[in-house]
């Protein structure tokens, strides 16, 4: 049968050899079709045919490259014509190429969107007719690095008034082991009082010298304008804030503020007591009257609860902060719930996965996630009025 192949040469031939054995060997013949489009075509580009000698030769023939190509019909092994002189590269499997990219691509978008691998798979082999794997998908995922790359590094043009910052934390393989990496994360509210994530950046720890060269990033892309920054009391973050915005206030999330002043409960069953002890202060109208509600509560607990007593005097400001801002924005700015909220969207997306093979997948597939989040805040109405603060 491989002879009989090899020696349909016209194309009366193959549809003779069609019209004898049906469709059973139709990857054969189609691998001889254009393997002969793509000689014609490099004929056509040296203005030449083989061993022709001709004043309108444009370069040499130079060989072949073996290569294998996926199509919806199966795995084409075919040999690409070579050139030397000229430049050269056949339009048959230019359109493949545009189709396979576009392809790729597809794959990359429908992991970033959350699909599992195994959904991935069953997608490409209805649609093409092969399975892609996991290692495959990876790979047309880097084709979007330079387009994310892109967003992660464009400059700051902006003021930003109020910045969240906050991180979240997935498993990555580095090193030979599985470790749990911070993804840090910022996001801005510019002058018309559009949302936009500022940066995002991802490193093995929240410790203070990854903090602080994320924030000296954000100040080399152009931050400016920035009146309150908003996150929770994490350590190395607060260190390098500290460093690197040491004029600009600081609103402690009052949601994790309450959370921690339980810890400093005598016994569990004072907990949640002490915890709305602490809303009751944060909840007030205005600064005033949270001071007063301040002294009510340590008289209340000074006896009963003093290491919270003691807490509360050396941390209560931290939480007021936003006292100093327009009562319209106290509610978008008293806690980080709005970057919490990001968070658990890209935990929905990278849940999937489990466990990324690399750092750079894991940013990867987190900025992605943002960049359309980025995106969609783009096209909605703004969040704040942002005039109250003029």
């Amino acid at each position: 049968m491989n002879s009989e192949i090899k020696n349909c040469t016209t194309k009366k031939d193959i549809l003779e050899m069609i019209s004898r054995n049906g469709v059973t060997n139709f990857i054969p013949l189609l691998e001889i079709l254009l393997n002969e489009a793509m000689k014609m075509e490099r004929n056509e580009a040296l203005k030449a045919e083989a061993y022709e000698r001709t004043e309108q030769r444009q370069g040499y023939a130079n060989g072949f490259k073996s290569r294998t190509i996926q199509t919806r019909v199966g795995k084409l092994k075919v040999n690409i014509p070579q050139v030397r002189g000229t430049s050269f590269y056949p339009q048959a499997l230019e359109k493949g190429t545009r189709t396979e990219i576009a392809l790729n691509l597809a794959v990359a978008e429908m992991y970033l969107n959350g699909v599992s691998t195994r959904k991935v798979e069953a997608i490409t082999k209805e649609l093409c007719g092969f399975d892609i794997s996991s290692t495959q998908v990876s790979r047309c995922s880097k084709l979007l690095d330079e387009k994310l790359e892109t967003f992660r590094s464009r400059p700051l043009s902006d003021k930003y008034a109020y910045v969240y910052l906050d991180a979240t934390y997935e498993k990555v393989r580095n090193g030979g082991s599985v470790v749990s990496m911070a993804t840090l994360v910022a996001l801005g509210i510019n002058e018309e009082g559009q949302r936009e994530i500022l940066g995002i950046s991802s490193k093995l720890s929240e410790a203070k010298v990854h903090w602080k060269s994320f924030l000296e990033s954000l100040q080399e892309r152009g931050l400016s304008g920035t009146q309150l920054i908003i996150s929770d009391d994490h350590a190395g973050l607060k260190a390098a804030r500290k460093e690197v915005f040491p004029g600009i206030k600081w609103q402690r999330c009052q949601f994790h503020m309450a959370q921690n002043a339980q810890q400093y409960a005598p016994k569990k069953t004072m907990q949640e007591e002490l915890g709305e002890a602490l809303r009751k202060i944060l909840h007030s109208t205005d600064y005033e009257t949270a001071k007063e509600q301040v002294k009510k509560v340590i008289q209340q607990y000074s006896e009963k609860a003093p290491a919270f007593v003691n807490w509360l005097e050396e941390n209560i400001e931290e939480g007021l902060t936003c006292f100093s801002f327009p009562e319209k924005h106290r509610k978008q700015i008293r806690t980080s719930n709005m970057i919490e909220r990001l968070n658990r969207e890209i935990k929905r997306r990278t849940q999937v996965v489990t466990v990324f093979c690399s750092v750079a997948s894991c940013e990867r597939l987190v900025t992605a996630v943002l960049e359309s989040q980025h995106n969609d805040w783009a096209a909605r109405r703004k969040y704040m009025n942002m005039n109250l603060l003029k």
